[in-house]
C-alpha cells in the first residue's frame, strides 16, 4: 500500500438534465473523500481523460445503449492513469492502467475493471484515442460494418475528429480509390488534405453539403462514415453508388436538438441502389481488439498513421473541454489531463 494517500478528490457531478446545448449550471466540480483500496481494488490517479459526443446522451434520461448518468454522482468516462494503492494481486503502485472512472482525480474500483497499459509503447493519452476506444471505432466500423475494400471510394463526415481522421487514414492504408471528409472549418480542411492524405475535403458550412460532396466525388461513393446525421447523411444517400454501405456511428448534429429533426428527405434511393445503411457500438466489436492493436501500433511506427489531440490542462476545465468538444474545437481527440 501506498504510504501517504490523498484524503480528498475532485470530481466532476451532473447536477441537472440539459435542455438542448448543456448549461455551465448543469455541472459542480464537487470534492470527495478518498480512502484506502478495500480488498480486489485499486486506487488511480487519473492521467488523462477523455470527453466523448456520446456522452451528451447519457446526461438524458432516457433509456439507451449505456445507462444515463446519476444525478449527483460522478460522471464516468475512459481515463488513463497511475495506480497509488493496491489491494488487489496483480497491480501495483506505478502501473499504468486504462479504466473508465473518468470526470474526477482519483478512481476507486475494482482491478478487474482496469487494463494495464504500457506508457514505453506509446503516450498515455494515445490509448484514450488512436489506441482506444475511439481508434477501435474506426476500425471495426470501417473494416467490419461498413465491410469496405480495396477500390473504394470512401465518404467520412466530422473528418478532423477523433474517428473519422482515423478513419480516412486507414481507408488510404487498405487502397482506397479516393478519401473525401468533410470538416467545420477551413484550417481542418487544409489538414484533412495535407497532414492525414484525404484526396478531398470541404468545409460544411461553405454551401450544400450535397453539392459539395457530388464535385469531391464526381464518381460516386461506395462507403459512407457516418459520425454526423443530417444533411450529411442525405448528402451520402444521393451521392452513393449501387451497393453502398453506410456504418451509423453518430449523430453529432442533433445531439442538442430540442425538436424532432428532420430525416433525410431521398430515403426511396436506398430500395434502387440497394443500400445497407447499419448502426454501429464500438462494444459489439471487441473481439477485434487483438488484431486492431497491432494493425494500428505498426501504423503509427511505420508514419502511416497520423493523430492528432486537443489538450486541456486542468480538471476544472472538464466543462469547457466538453463544450468545445461538442462545438467542433477540437482537431482530433479531446483529453483532459489533469496535473
Amino acid at each position: 500500500m501506498s504510504a501517504a494517500l490523498p484524503t480528498s478528490s475532485r470530481e466532476w457531478h451532473l447536477v441537472a438534465r440539459p435542455h438542448g446545448w448543456p448549461e455551465a449550471e448543469d455541472f459542480a466540480l464537487r470534492e470527495a473523500a478518498v480512502a484506502a483500496p478495500a480488498e480486489g481494488r485499486i486506487l488511480v490517479r487519473n492521467k488523462h481523460f477523455s470527453v466523448d459526443p456520446y456522452m451528451r446522451g447519457r446526461m438524458n434520461d432516457v433509456k439507451s445503449y449505456t445507462p444515463p448518468f446519476k444525478l449527483d454522482h460522478p460522471m464516468d468516462g475512459g481515463a488513463v492513469g497511475e495506480v497509488i494503492a493496491s489491494n488487489a494481486e496483480g497491480f501495483a503502485v506505478g502501473d499504468h492502467v486504462l479504466h473508465g472512472l473518468g470526470w474526477r482525480e482519483i478512481a476507486d474500483m475494482p482491478a478487474k475493471h482496469a487494463v494495464k497499459v504500457d506508457p514505453d509503447v506509446a503516450p498515455l493519452s494515445a490509448y484514450l484515442g488512436v489506441l482506444g476506444m475511439t481508434g477501435l471505432t474506426a476500425y471495426a466500423g470501417l473494416f467490419d460494418v461498413a465491410s469496405f475494400k480495396e477500390g473504394d471510394a470512401v465518404f467520412v463526415s466530422g473528418a478532423a475528429g477523433a474517428v473519422g481522421s482515423q478513419v480516412g487514414q486507414m481507408a488510404k492504408i487498405k487502397g482506397a480509390s479516393r478519401v473525401i471528409g468533410s470538416a467545420g472549418s477551413d484550417e481542418k480542411v487544409k489538414l484533412l488534405t495535407e497532414e492525414y492524405g484525404f484526396d478531398a475535403a470541404f468545409n460544411y458550412k461553405n454551401g450544400p453539403v450535397r453539392d459539395q460532396l457530388k464535385e469531391a466525388a464526381p464518381d460516386g461513393i461506395d462507403v459512407y462514415f457516418d459520425n454526423v446525421g443530417g444533411d450529411h447523411l442525405e448528402a451520402a444517400i444521393s451521392s452513393f453508388n449501387l451497393h453502398g454501405r453506410a456504418t451509423i456511428c453518430g449523430m453529432i448534429a442533433q445531439y442538442n436538438a430540442t425538436e424532432p429533426t428532420p430525416g433525410p428527405s431521398n430515403m426511396a434511393l436506398i430500395i434502387g441502389k440497394r443500400l445497407r445503411l447499419q448502426g454501429m457500438l464500438v462494444g459489439d466489436h471487441a473481439d477485434l481488439q487483438p488484431q486492431f492493436v497491432r494493425d494500428v501500433a505498426g501504423w503509427l511506427s511505420s508514419g502511416e498513421l497520423k493523430y492528432r489531440e486537443t489538450e486541456v490542462r486542468g480538471i476544472e476545465q472538464g466543462y469547457e473541454a466538453f463544450m468545445g468538444l461538442l462545438r467542433g474545437e477540437n482537431t482530433g481527440k479531446m483529453i483532459v489531463s489533469l496535473d
